[in-house]
């Protein structure tokens, strides 16, 4: 059975490239790392979680593997996998970047693991917008499938409202991006991050159902 994504050396190389560093590190951290190591922090870069050793060391590069390949064998079984051919460049894009993601904000929990902390309140923040900003610039490019997009019923029961959804939604991650980015530099970073994820969720699930109502109403006159 054919990948309709098409993954091939050129594909592949970077998002594998950190998943095998992230599983190499894990070994070397679990050698290093104290019994309890932080892995959550407050919005202030204050600690106030911590976890053992072991899952300090090995779970987001499992997490790491799990999503890359998910994400590589998930096309397969999809029912609109014919849709992928049209989308294949913004999806390796969006599979390498969630990757890279999770490799960095793991390596964030290494260093402070270690001892060297790392700007955690400067680093996730702004890596969390920089993604929404990378997901945001592919987005107008997804066409309809089952795993990966905006999908909500309407965008779901229409090709029409799915393209004008993720054409709208493209720009509202972007920008929602760059001011998640931005929050980590505001003393009410917090809740800055919820309101703006909060609106970028409503305004693309809103304009969905409003572009579905249009296009009834358009097929009942």
């Amino acid at each position: 059975m054919s990948n309709p994504i098409r993954p091939n050396l050129k594909t592949e190389l970077v998002p594998i490239l950190f998943v095998l560093v992230s599983i190499i590190l894990s070994f070397y951290f679990f050698v290093h790392f104290p019994e309890r190591v932080a892995t959550h922090w407050g919005i202030n870069g204050e600690a106030n979680g911590w976890s053992s050793r072991s899952f300090a060391a090995f779970f987001f590069p499992a997490l790491n593997l799990a999503i890359y390949l998910l994400m590589f064998f998930v096309p397969i079984l999809d029912p609109k996998k014919a849709n992928y051919e049209h989308f294949r460049t913004a999806y390796h894009a969006i599979k390498g970047a969630l990757v890279i993601f999770l490799s960095l904000i793991y390596l964030v929990v290494g260093m402070n693991g270690l001892g060297y902390g790392a700007p955690v309140s400067l680093v996730v923040p702004v890596g969390i917008g920089a993604l929404f900003v990378i997901i945001g610039y592919y987005l107008d490019c997804v066409k309809q499938n089952w795993f990966l997009g905006i999908r909500t019923p309407w965008t779901l029961s229409s090709e029409l409202v799915w393209q004008k959804t993720h054409h709208f939604g493209s720009r509202v991650f972007i920008i929602g991006g760059v001011l998640l980015a931005l929050a980590a530099f505001f003393p009410q970073a917090l809740w800055i991050f919820l309101i703006v994820i909060f609106m970028m969720l409503a305004a693309t699930i809103l304009y969905s159902y409003l572009i579905y109502r249009l296009e009834r109403k358009s097929l009942t006159k």
